[in-house]
C-alpha cells in the first residue's frame, strides 16, 4: 500500500493545497476536485496530467495550461517550454517535504494522521 500526494503550490513554490490518494490511482483521479476553485494565469503541471478535459477545463475558466504533451499523442498540444522550466518549484517543494523522515517513510498508519503531519510540515516550511 502506497499513497501518493497531489499537489498544488502558488508561483513562489508554497503549497496552497493537497490530497491524498492511493499509489496505484492516476494522478487525474483527484486532479478535477483539486482545481475545482482555481483562479490562475497559468497551470504548470507534468506529463501525467496531459488530458484533453483538464486543458479544455483550464482554457474555460481562462487558465493557460503549461503541460508537456505524453509521447504517445497523435497530435501533440503546444506549451511555452520557458514557462514550463519553472514546473521545477513544485519539485523543489516535495524534496524539501521528503527531508521529513516521518513523511518520506509514512509512518503513520492513517490517512487523517498523514495529512496531519503533511500539514505540519508545510507549516514548518512556510515558516522558514
Amino acid at each position: 500500500m502506497t499513497t501518493k500526494i497531489l499537489a498544488l503550490t502558488d508561483g513562489l513554490g508554497n503549497l496552497v493545497e493537497f490530497c491524498l490518494m492511493p499509489g496505484q490511482a492516476h494522478d487525474l483521479r483527484e486532479t478535477d476536485t483539486l482545481i475545482r476553485d482555481l483562479t490562475a494565469g497559468h497551470l504548470l503541471a507534468d506529463r501525467a496530467f496531459d488530458a484533453d478535459w483538464l486543458r479544455n477545463d483550464l482554457l474555460a475558466r481562462d487558465i493557460t495550461p503549461v503541460i508537456p504533451p505524453k509521447s504517445n499523442r497523435r497530435f501533440p498540444a503546444d506549451f511555452d517550454k520557458e514557462t514550463c522550466k519553472w514546473r521545477h518549484l513544485i519539485e523543489n517543494y516535495f524534496g524539501k517535504l521528503n527531508e521529513n523522515r516521518w513523511i518520506a517513510m509514512r509512518s503513520c498508519k492513517t490517512d487523517h494522521s498523514f495529512t496531519a503531519c503533511i500539514s505540519i510540515a508545510a507549516t514548518i516550511l512556510h515558516i522558514r
